[in-house]
């Protein structure tokens, strides 16, 4: 299980993501199972760039955050997931999964490929509400 140093809760407020990264979170005790059905079948269906699947994963009014860019609402999000599906070829593994609380939880993981800088390591940061995904923030 993560530390929580490496994942800080901040005050929900309009416009934040409800987490401050301070470093990236390499898990010593790697728990997939940190994290709900919900994650897991998003995750898995955008790894296998299954737009359609992923996006039944979110709320129809769900926000994602990548790249410093907010994609607001069931077609902005499918937008979304079908450019980043095309745009770069990469491998993502998943390293490191916590559970917050019952409604926050991220999902660490290592992507290589043909984007510039060719490595990352990315943290989902994911809110749920009523099973879905609610907002998910991509960062560094």
């Amino acid at each position: 299980m993560c530390i929580p140093k490496t994942v800080q809760r901040r005050a929900q407020s309009a416009g934040s993501t409800g987490f401050l990264l301070q470093k990236p979170c390499r898990c010593a005790n790697f728990r997939p199972d940190a994290l709900p059905e919900v994650i897991t079948r998003y995750l898995d269906a955008h790894r296998a760039h299954a737009a359609a699947t992923a996006l039944g994963a979110f709320h129809p009014d769900a926000t994602v955050t990548d790249e410093g860019k907010t994609h607001r609402g069931a077609r902005a999000i499918e937008t979304w997931l079908t450019r980043s599906a095309s745009e770069y070829t990469y491998t993502i593994e998943l390293t490191g999964a916590h559970k917050v609380d019952p409604d926050h939880y991220l999902a660490t993981h290592h992507l290589e490929g043909n984007f510039p800088g060719g490595a990352v390591d990315l943290h989902y940061c994911f809110t749920l509400s009523d099973g879905l995904i609610e907002n998910l923030v991509i960062e560094p």
